[in-house]
C-alpha cells in the first residue's frame, strides 16, 4: 500500500494538481483584495459612501447594530451585501481567466500559423524509386 501511494505521489498529475490549487488560492486572494479594497470602496461612494459589506436584515427582533458584524454577535442576519461582494469577486475573477484563456488560445493559434507547412510529397517518379531501392535493399 505505501508502495502504491508513492506511486501515486510522484506522478506528474499529482504535482501539477497541487501547485494549481496553491497558486489558484493566492490568486483568489489578490482578487479578493481587489474587490474588497478598491473596488467595491468606489460602488460603494457612487452609491452614496455605503460599504456593501453592512447590508444586511436582522432576522431576529434582538438585533439593532447598525454594522455586520456587531449584528452577527446579537442574533440571526441575513447578510446579502456580503454576498454581493462574493458574487462580484466571482465575477471579477471568471473575467481574468477568461481574459488568460483567451491569450493563450490566440498564442495558440498564432504559433500554429507559423509552422512551416508540411513538405510537399515527392514527385511519383521519385516515390517509385525510392520504393525500388527499400525492395533491393530488403534482398
Amino acid at each position: 500500500m505505501l508502495k502504491e501511494f508513492q506511486e501515486f505521489i510522484s506522478r506528474g498529475n499529482v504535482m501539477d494538481l497541487a501547485v494549481g490549487v496553491i497558486i489558484g488560492a493566492a490568486f483568489g486572494r489578490i482578487v479578493d483584495s481587489l474587490v474588497n479594497d478598491i473596488i467595491m470602496p468606489i460602488v460603494g461612494a457612487i452609491l452614496g459612501g455605503l460599504d456593501f459589506n453592512n447590508y444586511f436584515f436582522a432576522l431576529s427582533s434582538a438585533v439593532n447594530a447598525t454594522s455586520l458584524a456587531d449584528a452577527k454577535k446579537q442574533g440571526a442576519v441575513f447578510a446579502y451585501g456580503s454576498f454581493i461582494t462574493v458574487a462580484l469577486n466571482f465575477l471579477i475573477l471568471a473575467f481574468i481567466i477568461f481574459l488568460m484563456v483567451k491569450a493563450v488560445n490566440n498564442l495558440r493559434r498564432r504559433l500554429e500559423r507559423e509552422k512551416p507547412a508540411t513538405p510537399a510529397a515527392p514527385p511519383a517518379d521519385v516515390a517509385l524509386l525510392t520504393e525500388i531501392r527499400d525492395l533491393l535493399a530488403r534482398k
